[in-house]
């Protein structure tokens, strides 16, 4: 069967640390990271320009090490060297799959990665690599979901992808309340006014501002990322400028 023509040219997808646990307490389940390096594969493979960015939750949370009594700054740098970390990880499982990957960061190791320098990441993205971008903005204080969208407004990219361990937003923790609807489509201003946890505050803004839309699905759900990108509508929600729609009338598990 010949694969559908890609509905995107580049993308960035957002992977949260926690989602590299897998069914683990800490760290990175070689068998989760195996199976989306193959699924970031495969969407290579039909010519999507790809970037990465990660969170280090799994290692370190600079936010909750803060709560805990460490000094902000200094837990937030220990943070973003955790999304090093699994970058790393991330390279090393593309890699054993022949995919070229280059891990990029906003704090200079230049012993085990490159420095982020943008025209240098679009350049590898151009190639064909996959562009893993580590360690945040390189700043304390802003999340890797601001990262995300920074990078993904920097390098051009025609999509934004959060996923998370949920299908979609909903309009509210569909885990706690299990009358939580899910929404296909929001604007970003609905997202903002209604306080929906779909990205923080800053990301949200910039994506608004940018004009660069997201969606939001369930990385559990083996082949979503590749419905995704030949067009597939029907994947988690899309978050953009556009008129927002209603709710679904679906309940969690309907």
């Amino acid at each position: 069967m010949t694969p559908a023509a890609p509905a995107y040219r580049r993308i960035l997808l957002k992977i949260s640390g926690e989602a590299l646990m897998g069914e683990t307490d800490y760290g990175v389940d070689p068998a989760v990271i195996g199976r989306m390096a193959e699924e970031v594969r495969d969407v290579r493979d039909l010519g999507v320009q790809i970037g990465v960015v990660i969170g280090g939750g799994n290692i370190f949370r600079g936010a909750g090490l803060a709560d805990a009594g460490m000094d902000r700054v200094t837990a937030d740098h220990m943070g973003m060297l955790a999304t090093v970390m699994n970058a790393l990880a991330l390279q090393d499982a593309l890699e054993r799959l022949g995919v070229f990957a280059r891990v990029m960061s906003a704090l200079r190791i230049n012993q085990v990665c490159e420095d982020y320098i943008r025209r240098r990441a679009i350049r590898h993205l151009e190639k064909g690599r996959v562009v893993l971008f580590a360690a945040g903005t390189g700043n304390p204080f802003f999340t890797t979901d601001t990262a995300a969208s920074l990078r993904a407004i920097e390098v051009s990219a025609d999509l934004l992808l959060k996923a998370t361990k949920v299908d979609g937003v909903y309009s509210a923790d569909p885990v706690k309340d299990p009358s939580a609807r899910r929404y296909d489509h929001l604007n970003y201003d609905e997202v903002l006014d209604r306080r929906l946890m779909v990205m923080d505050t800053t990301a949200i803004v910039l994506c608004r501002d940018h004009s660069l839309p997201l969606r939001v699905f369930d990385i559990k759900q083996e082949g979503a990322l590749m419905r995704i990108v030949t067009g597939d509508q029907t994947v988690g929600t899309t978050v953009d400028n556009g008129a927002g729609a209603p709710v679904q009338a679906n309940r969690l598990g309907a």
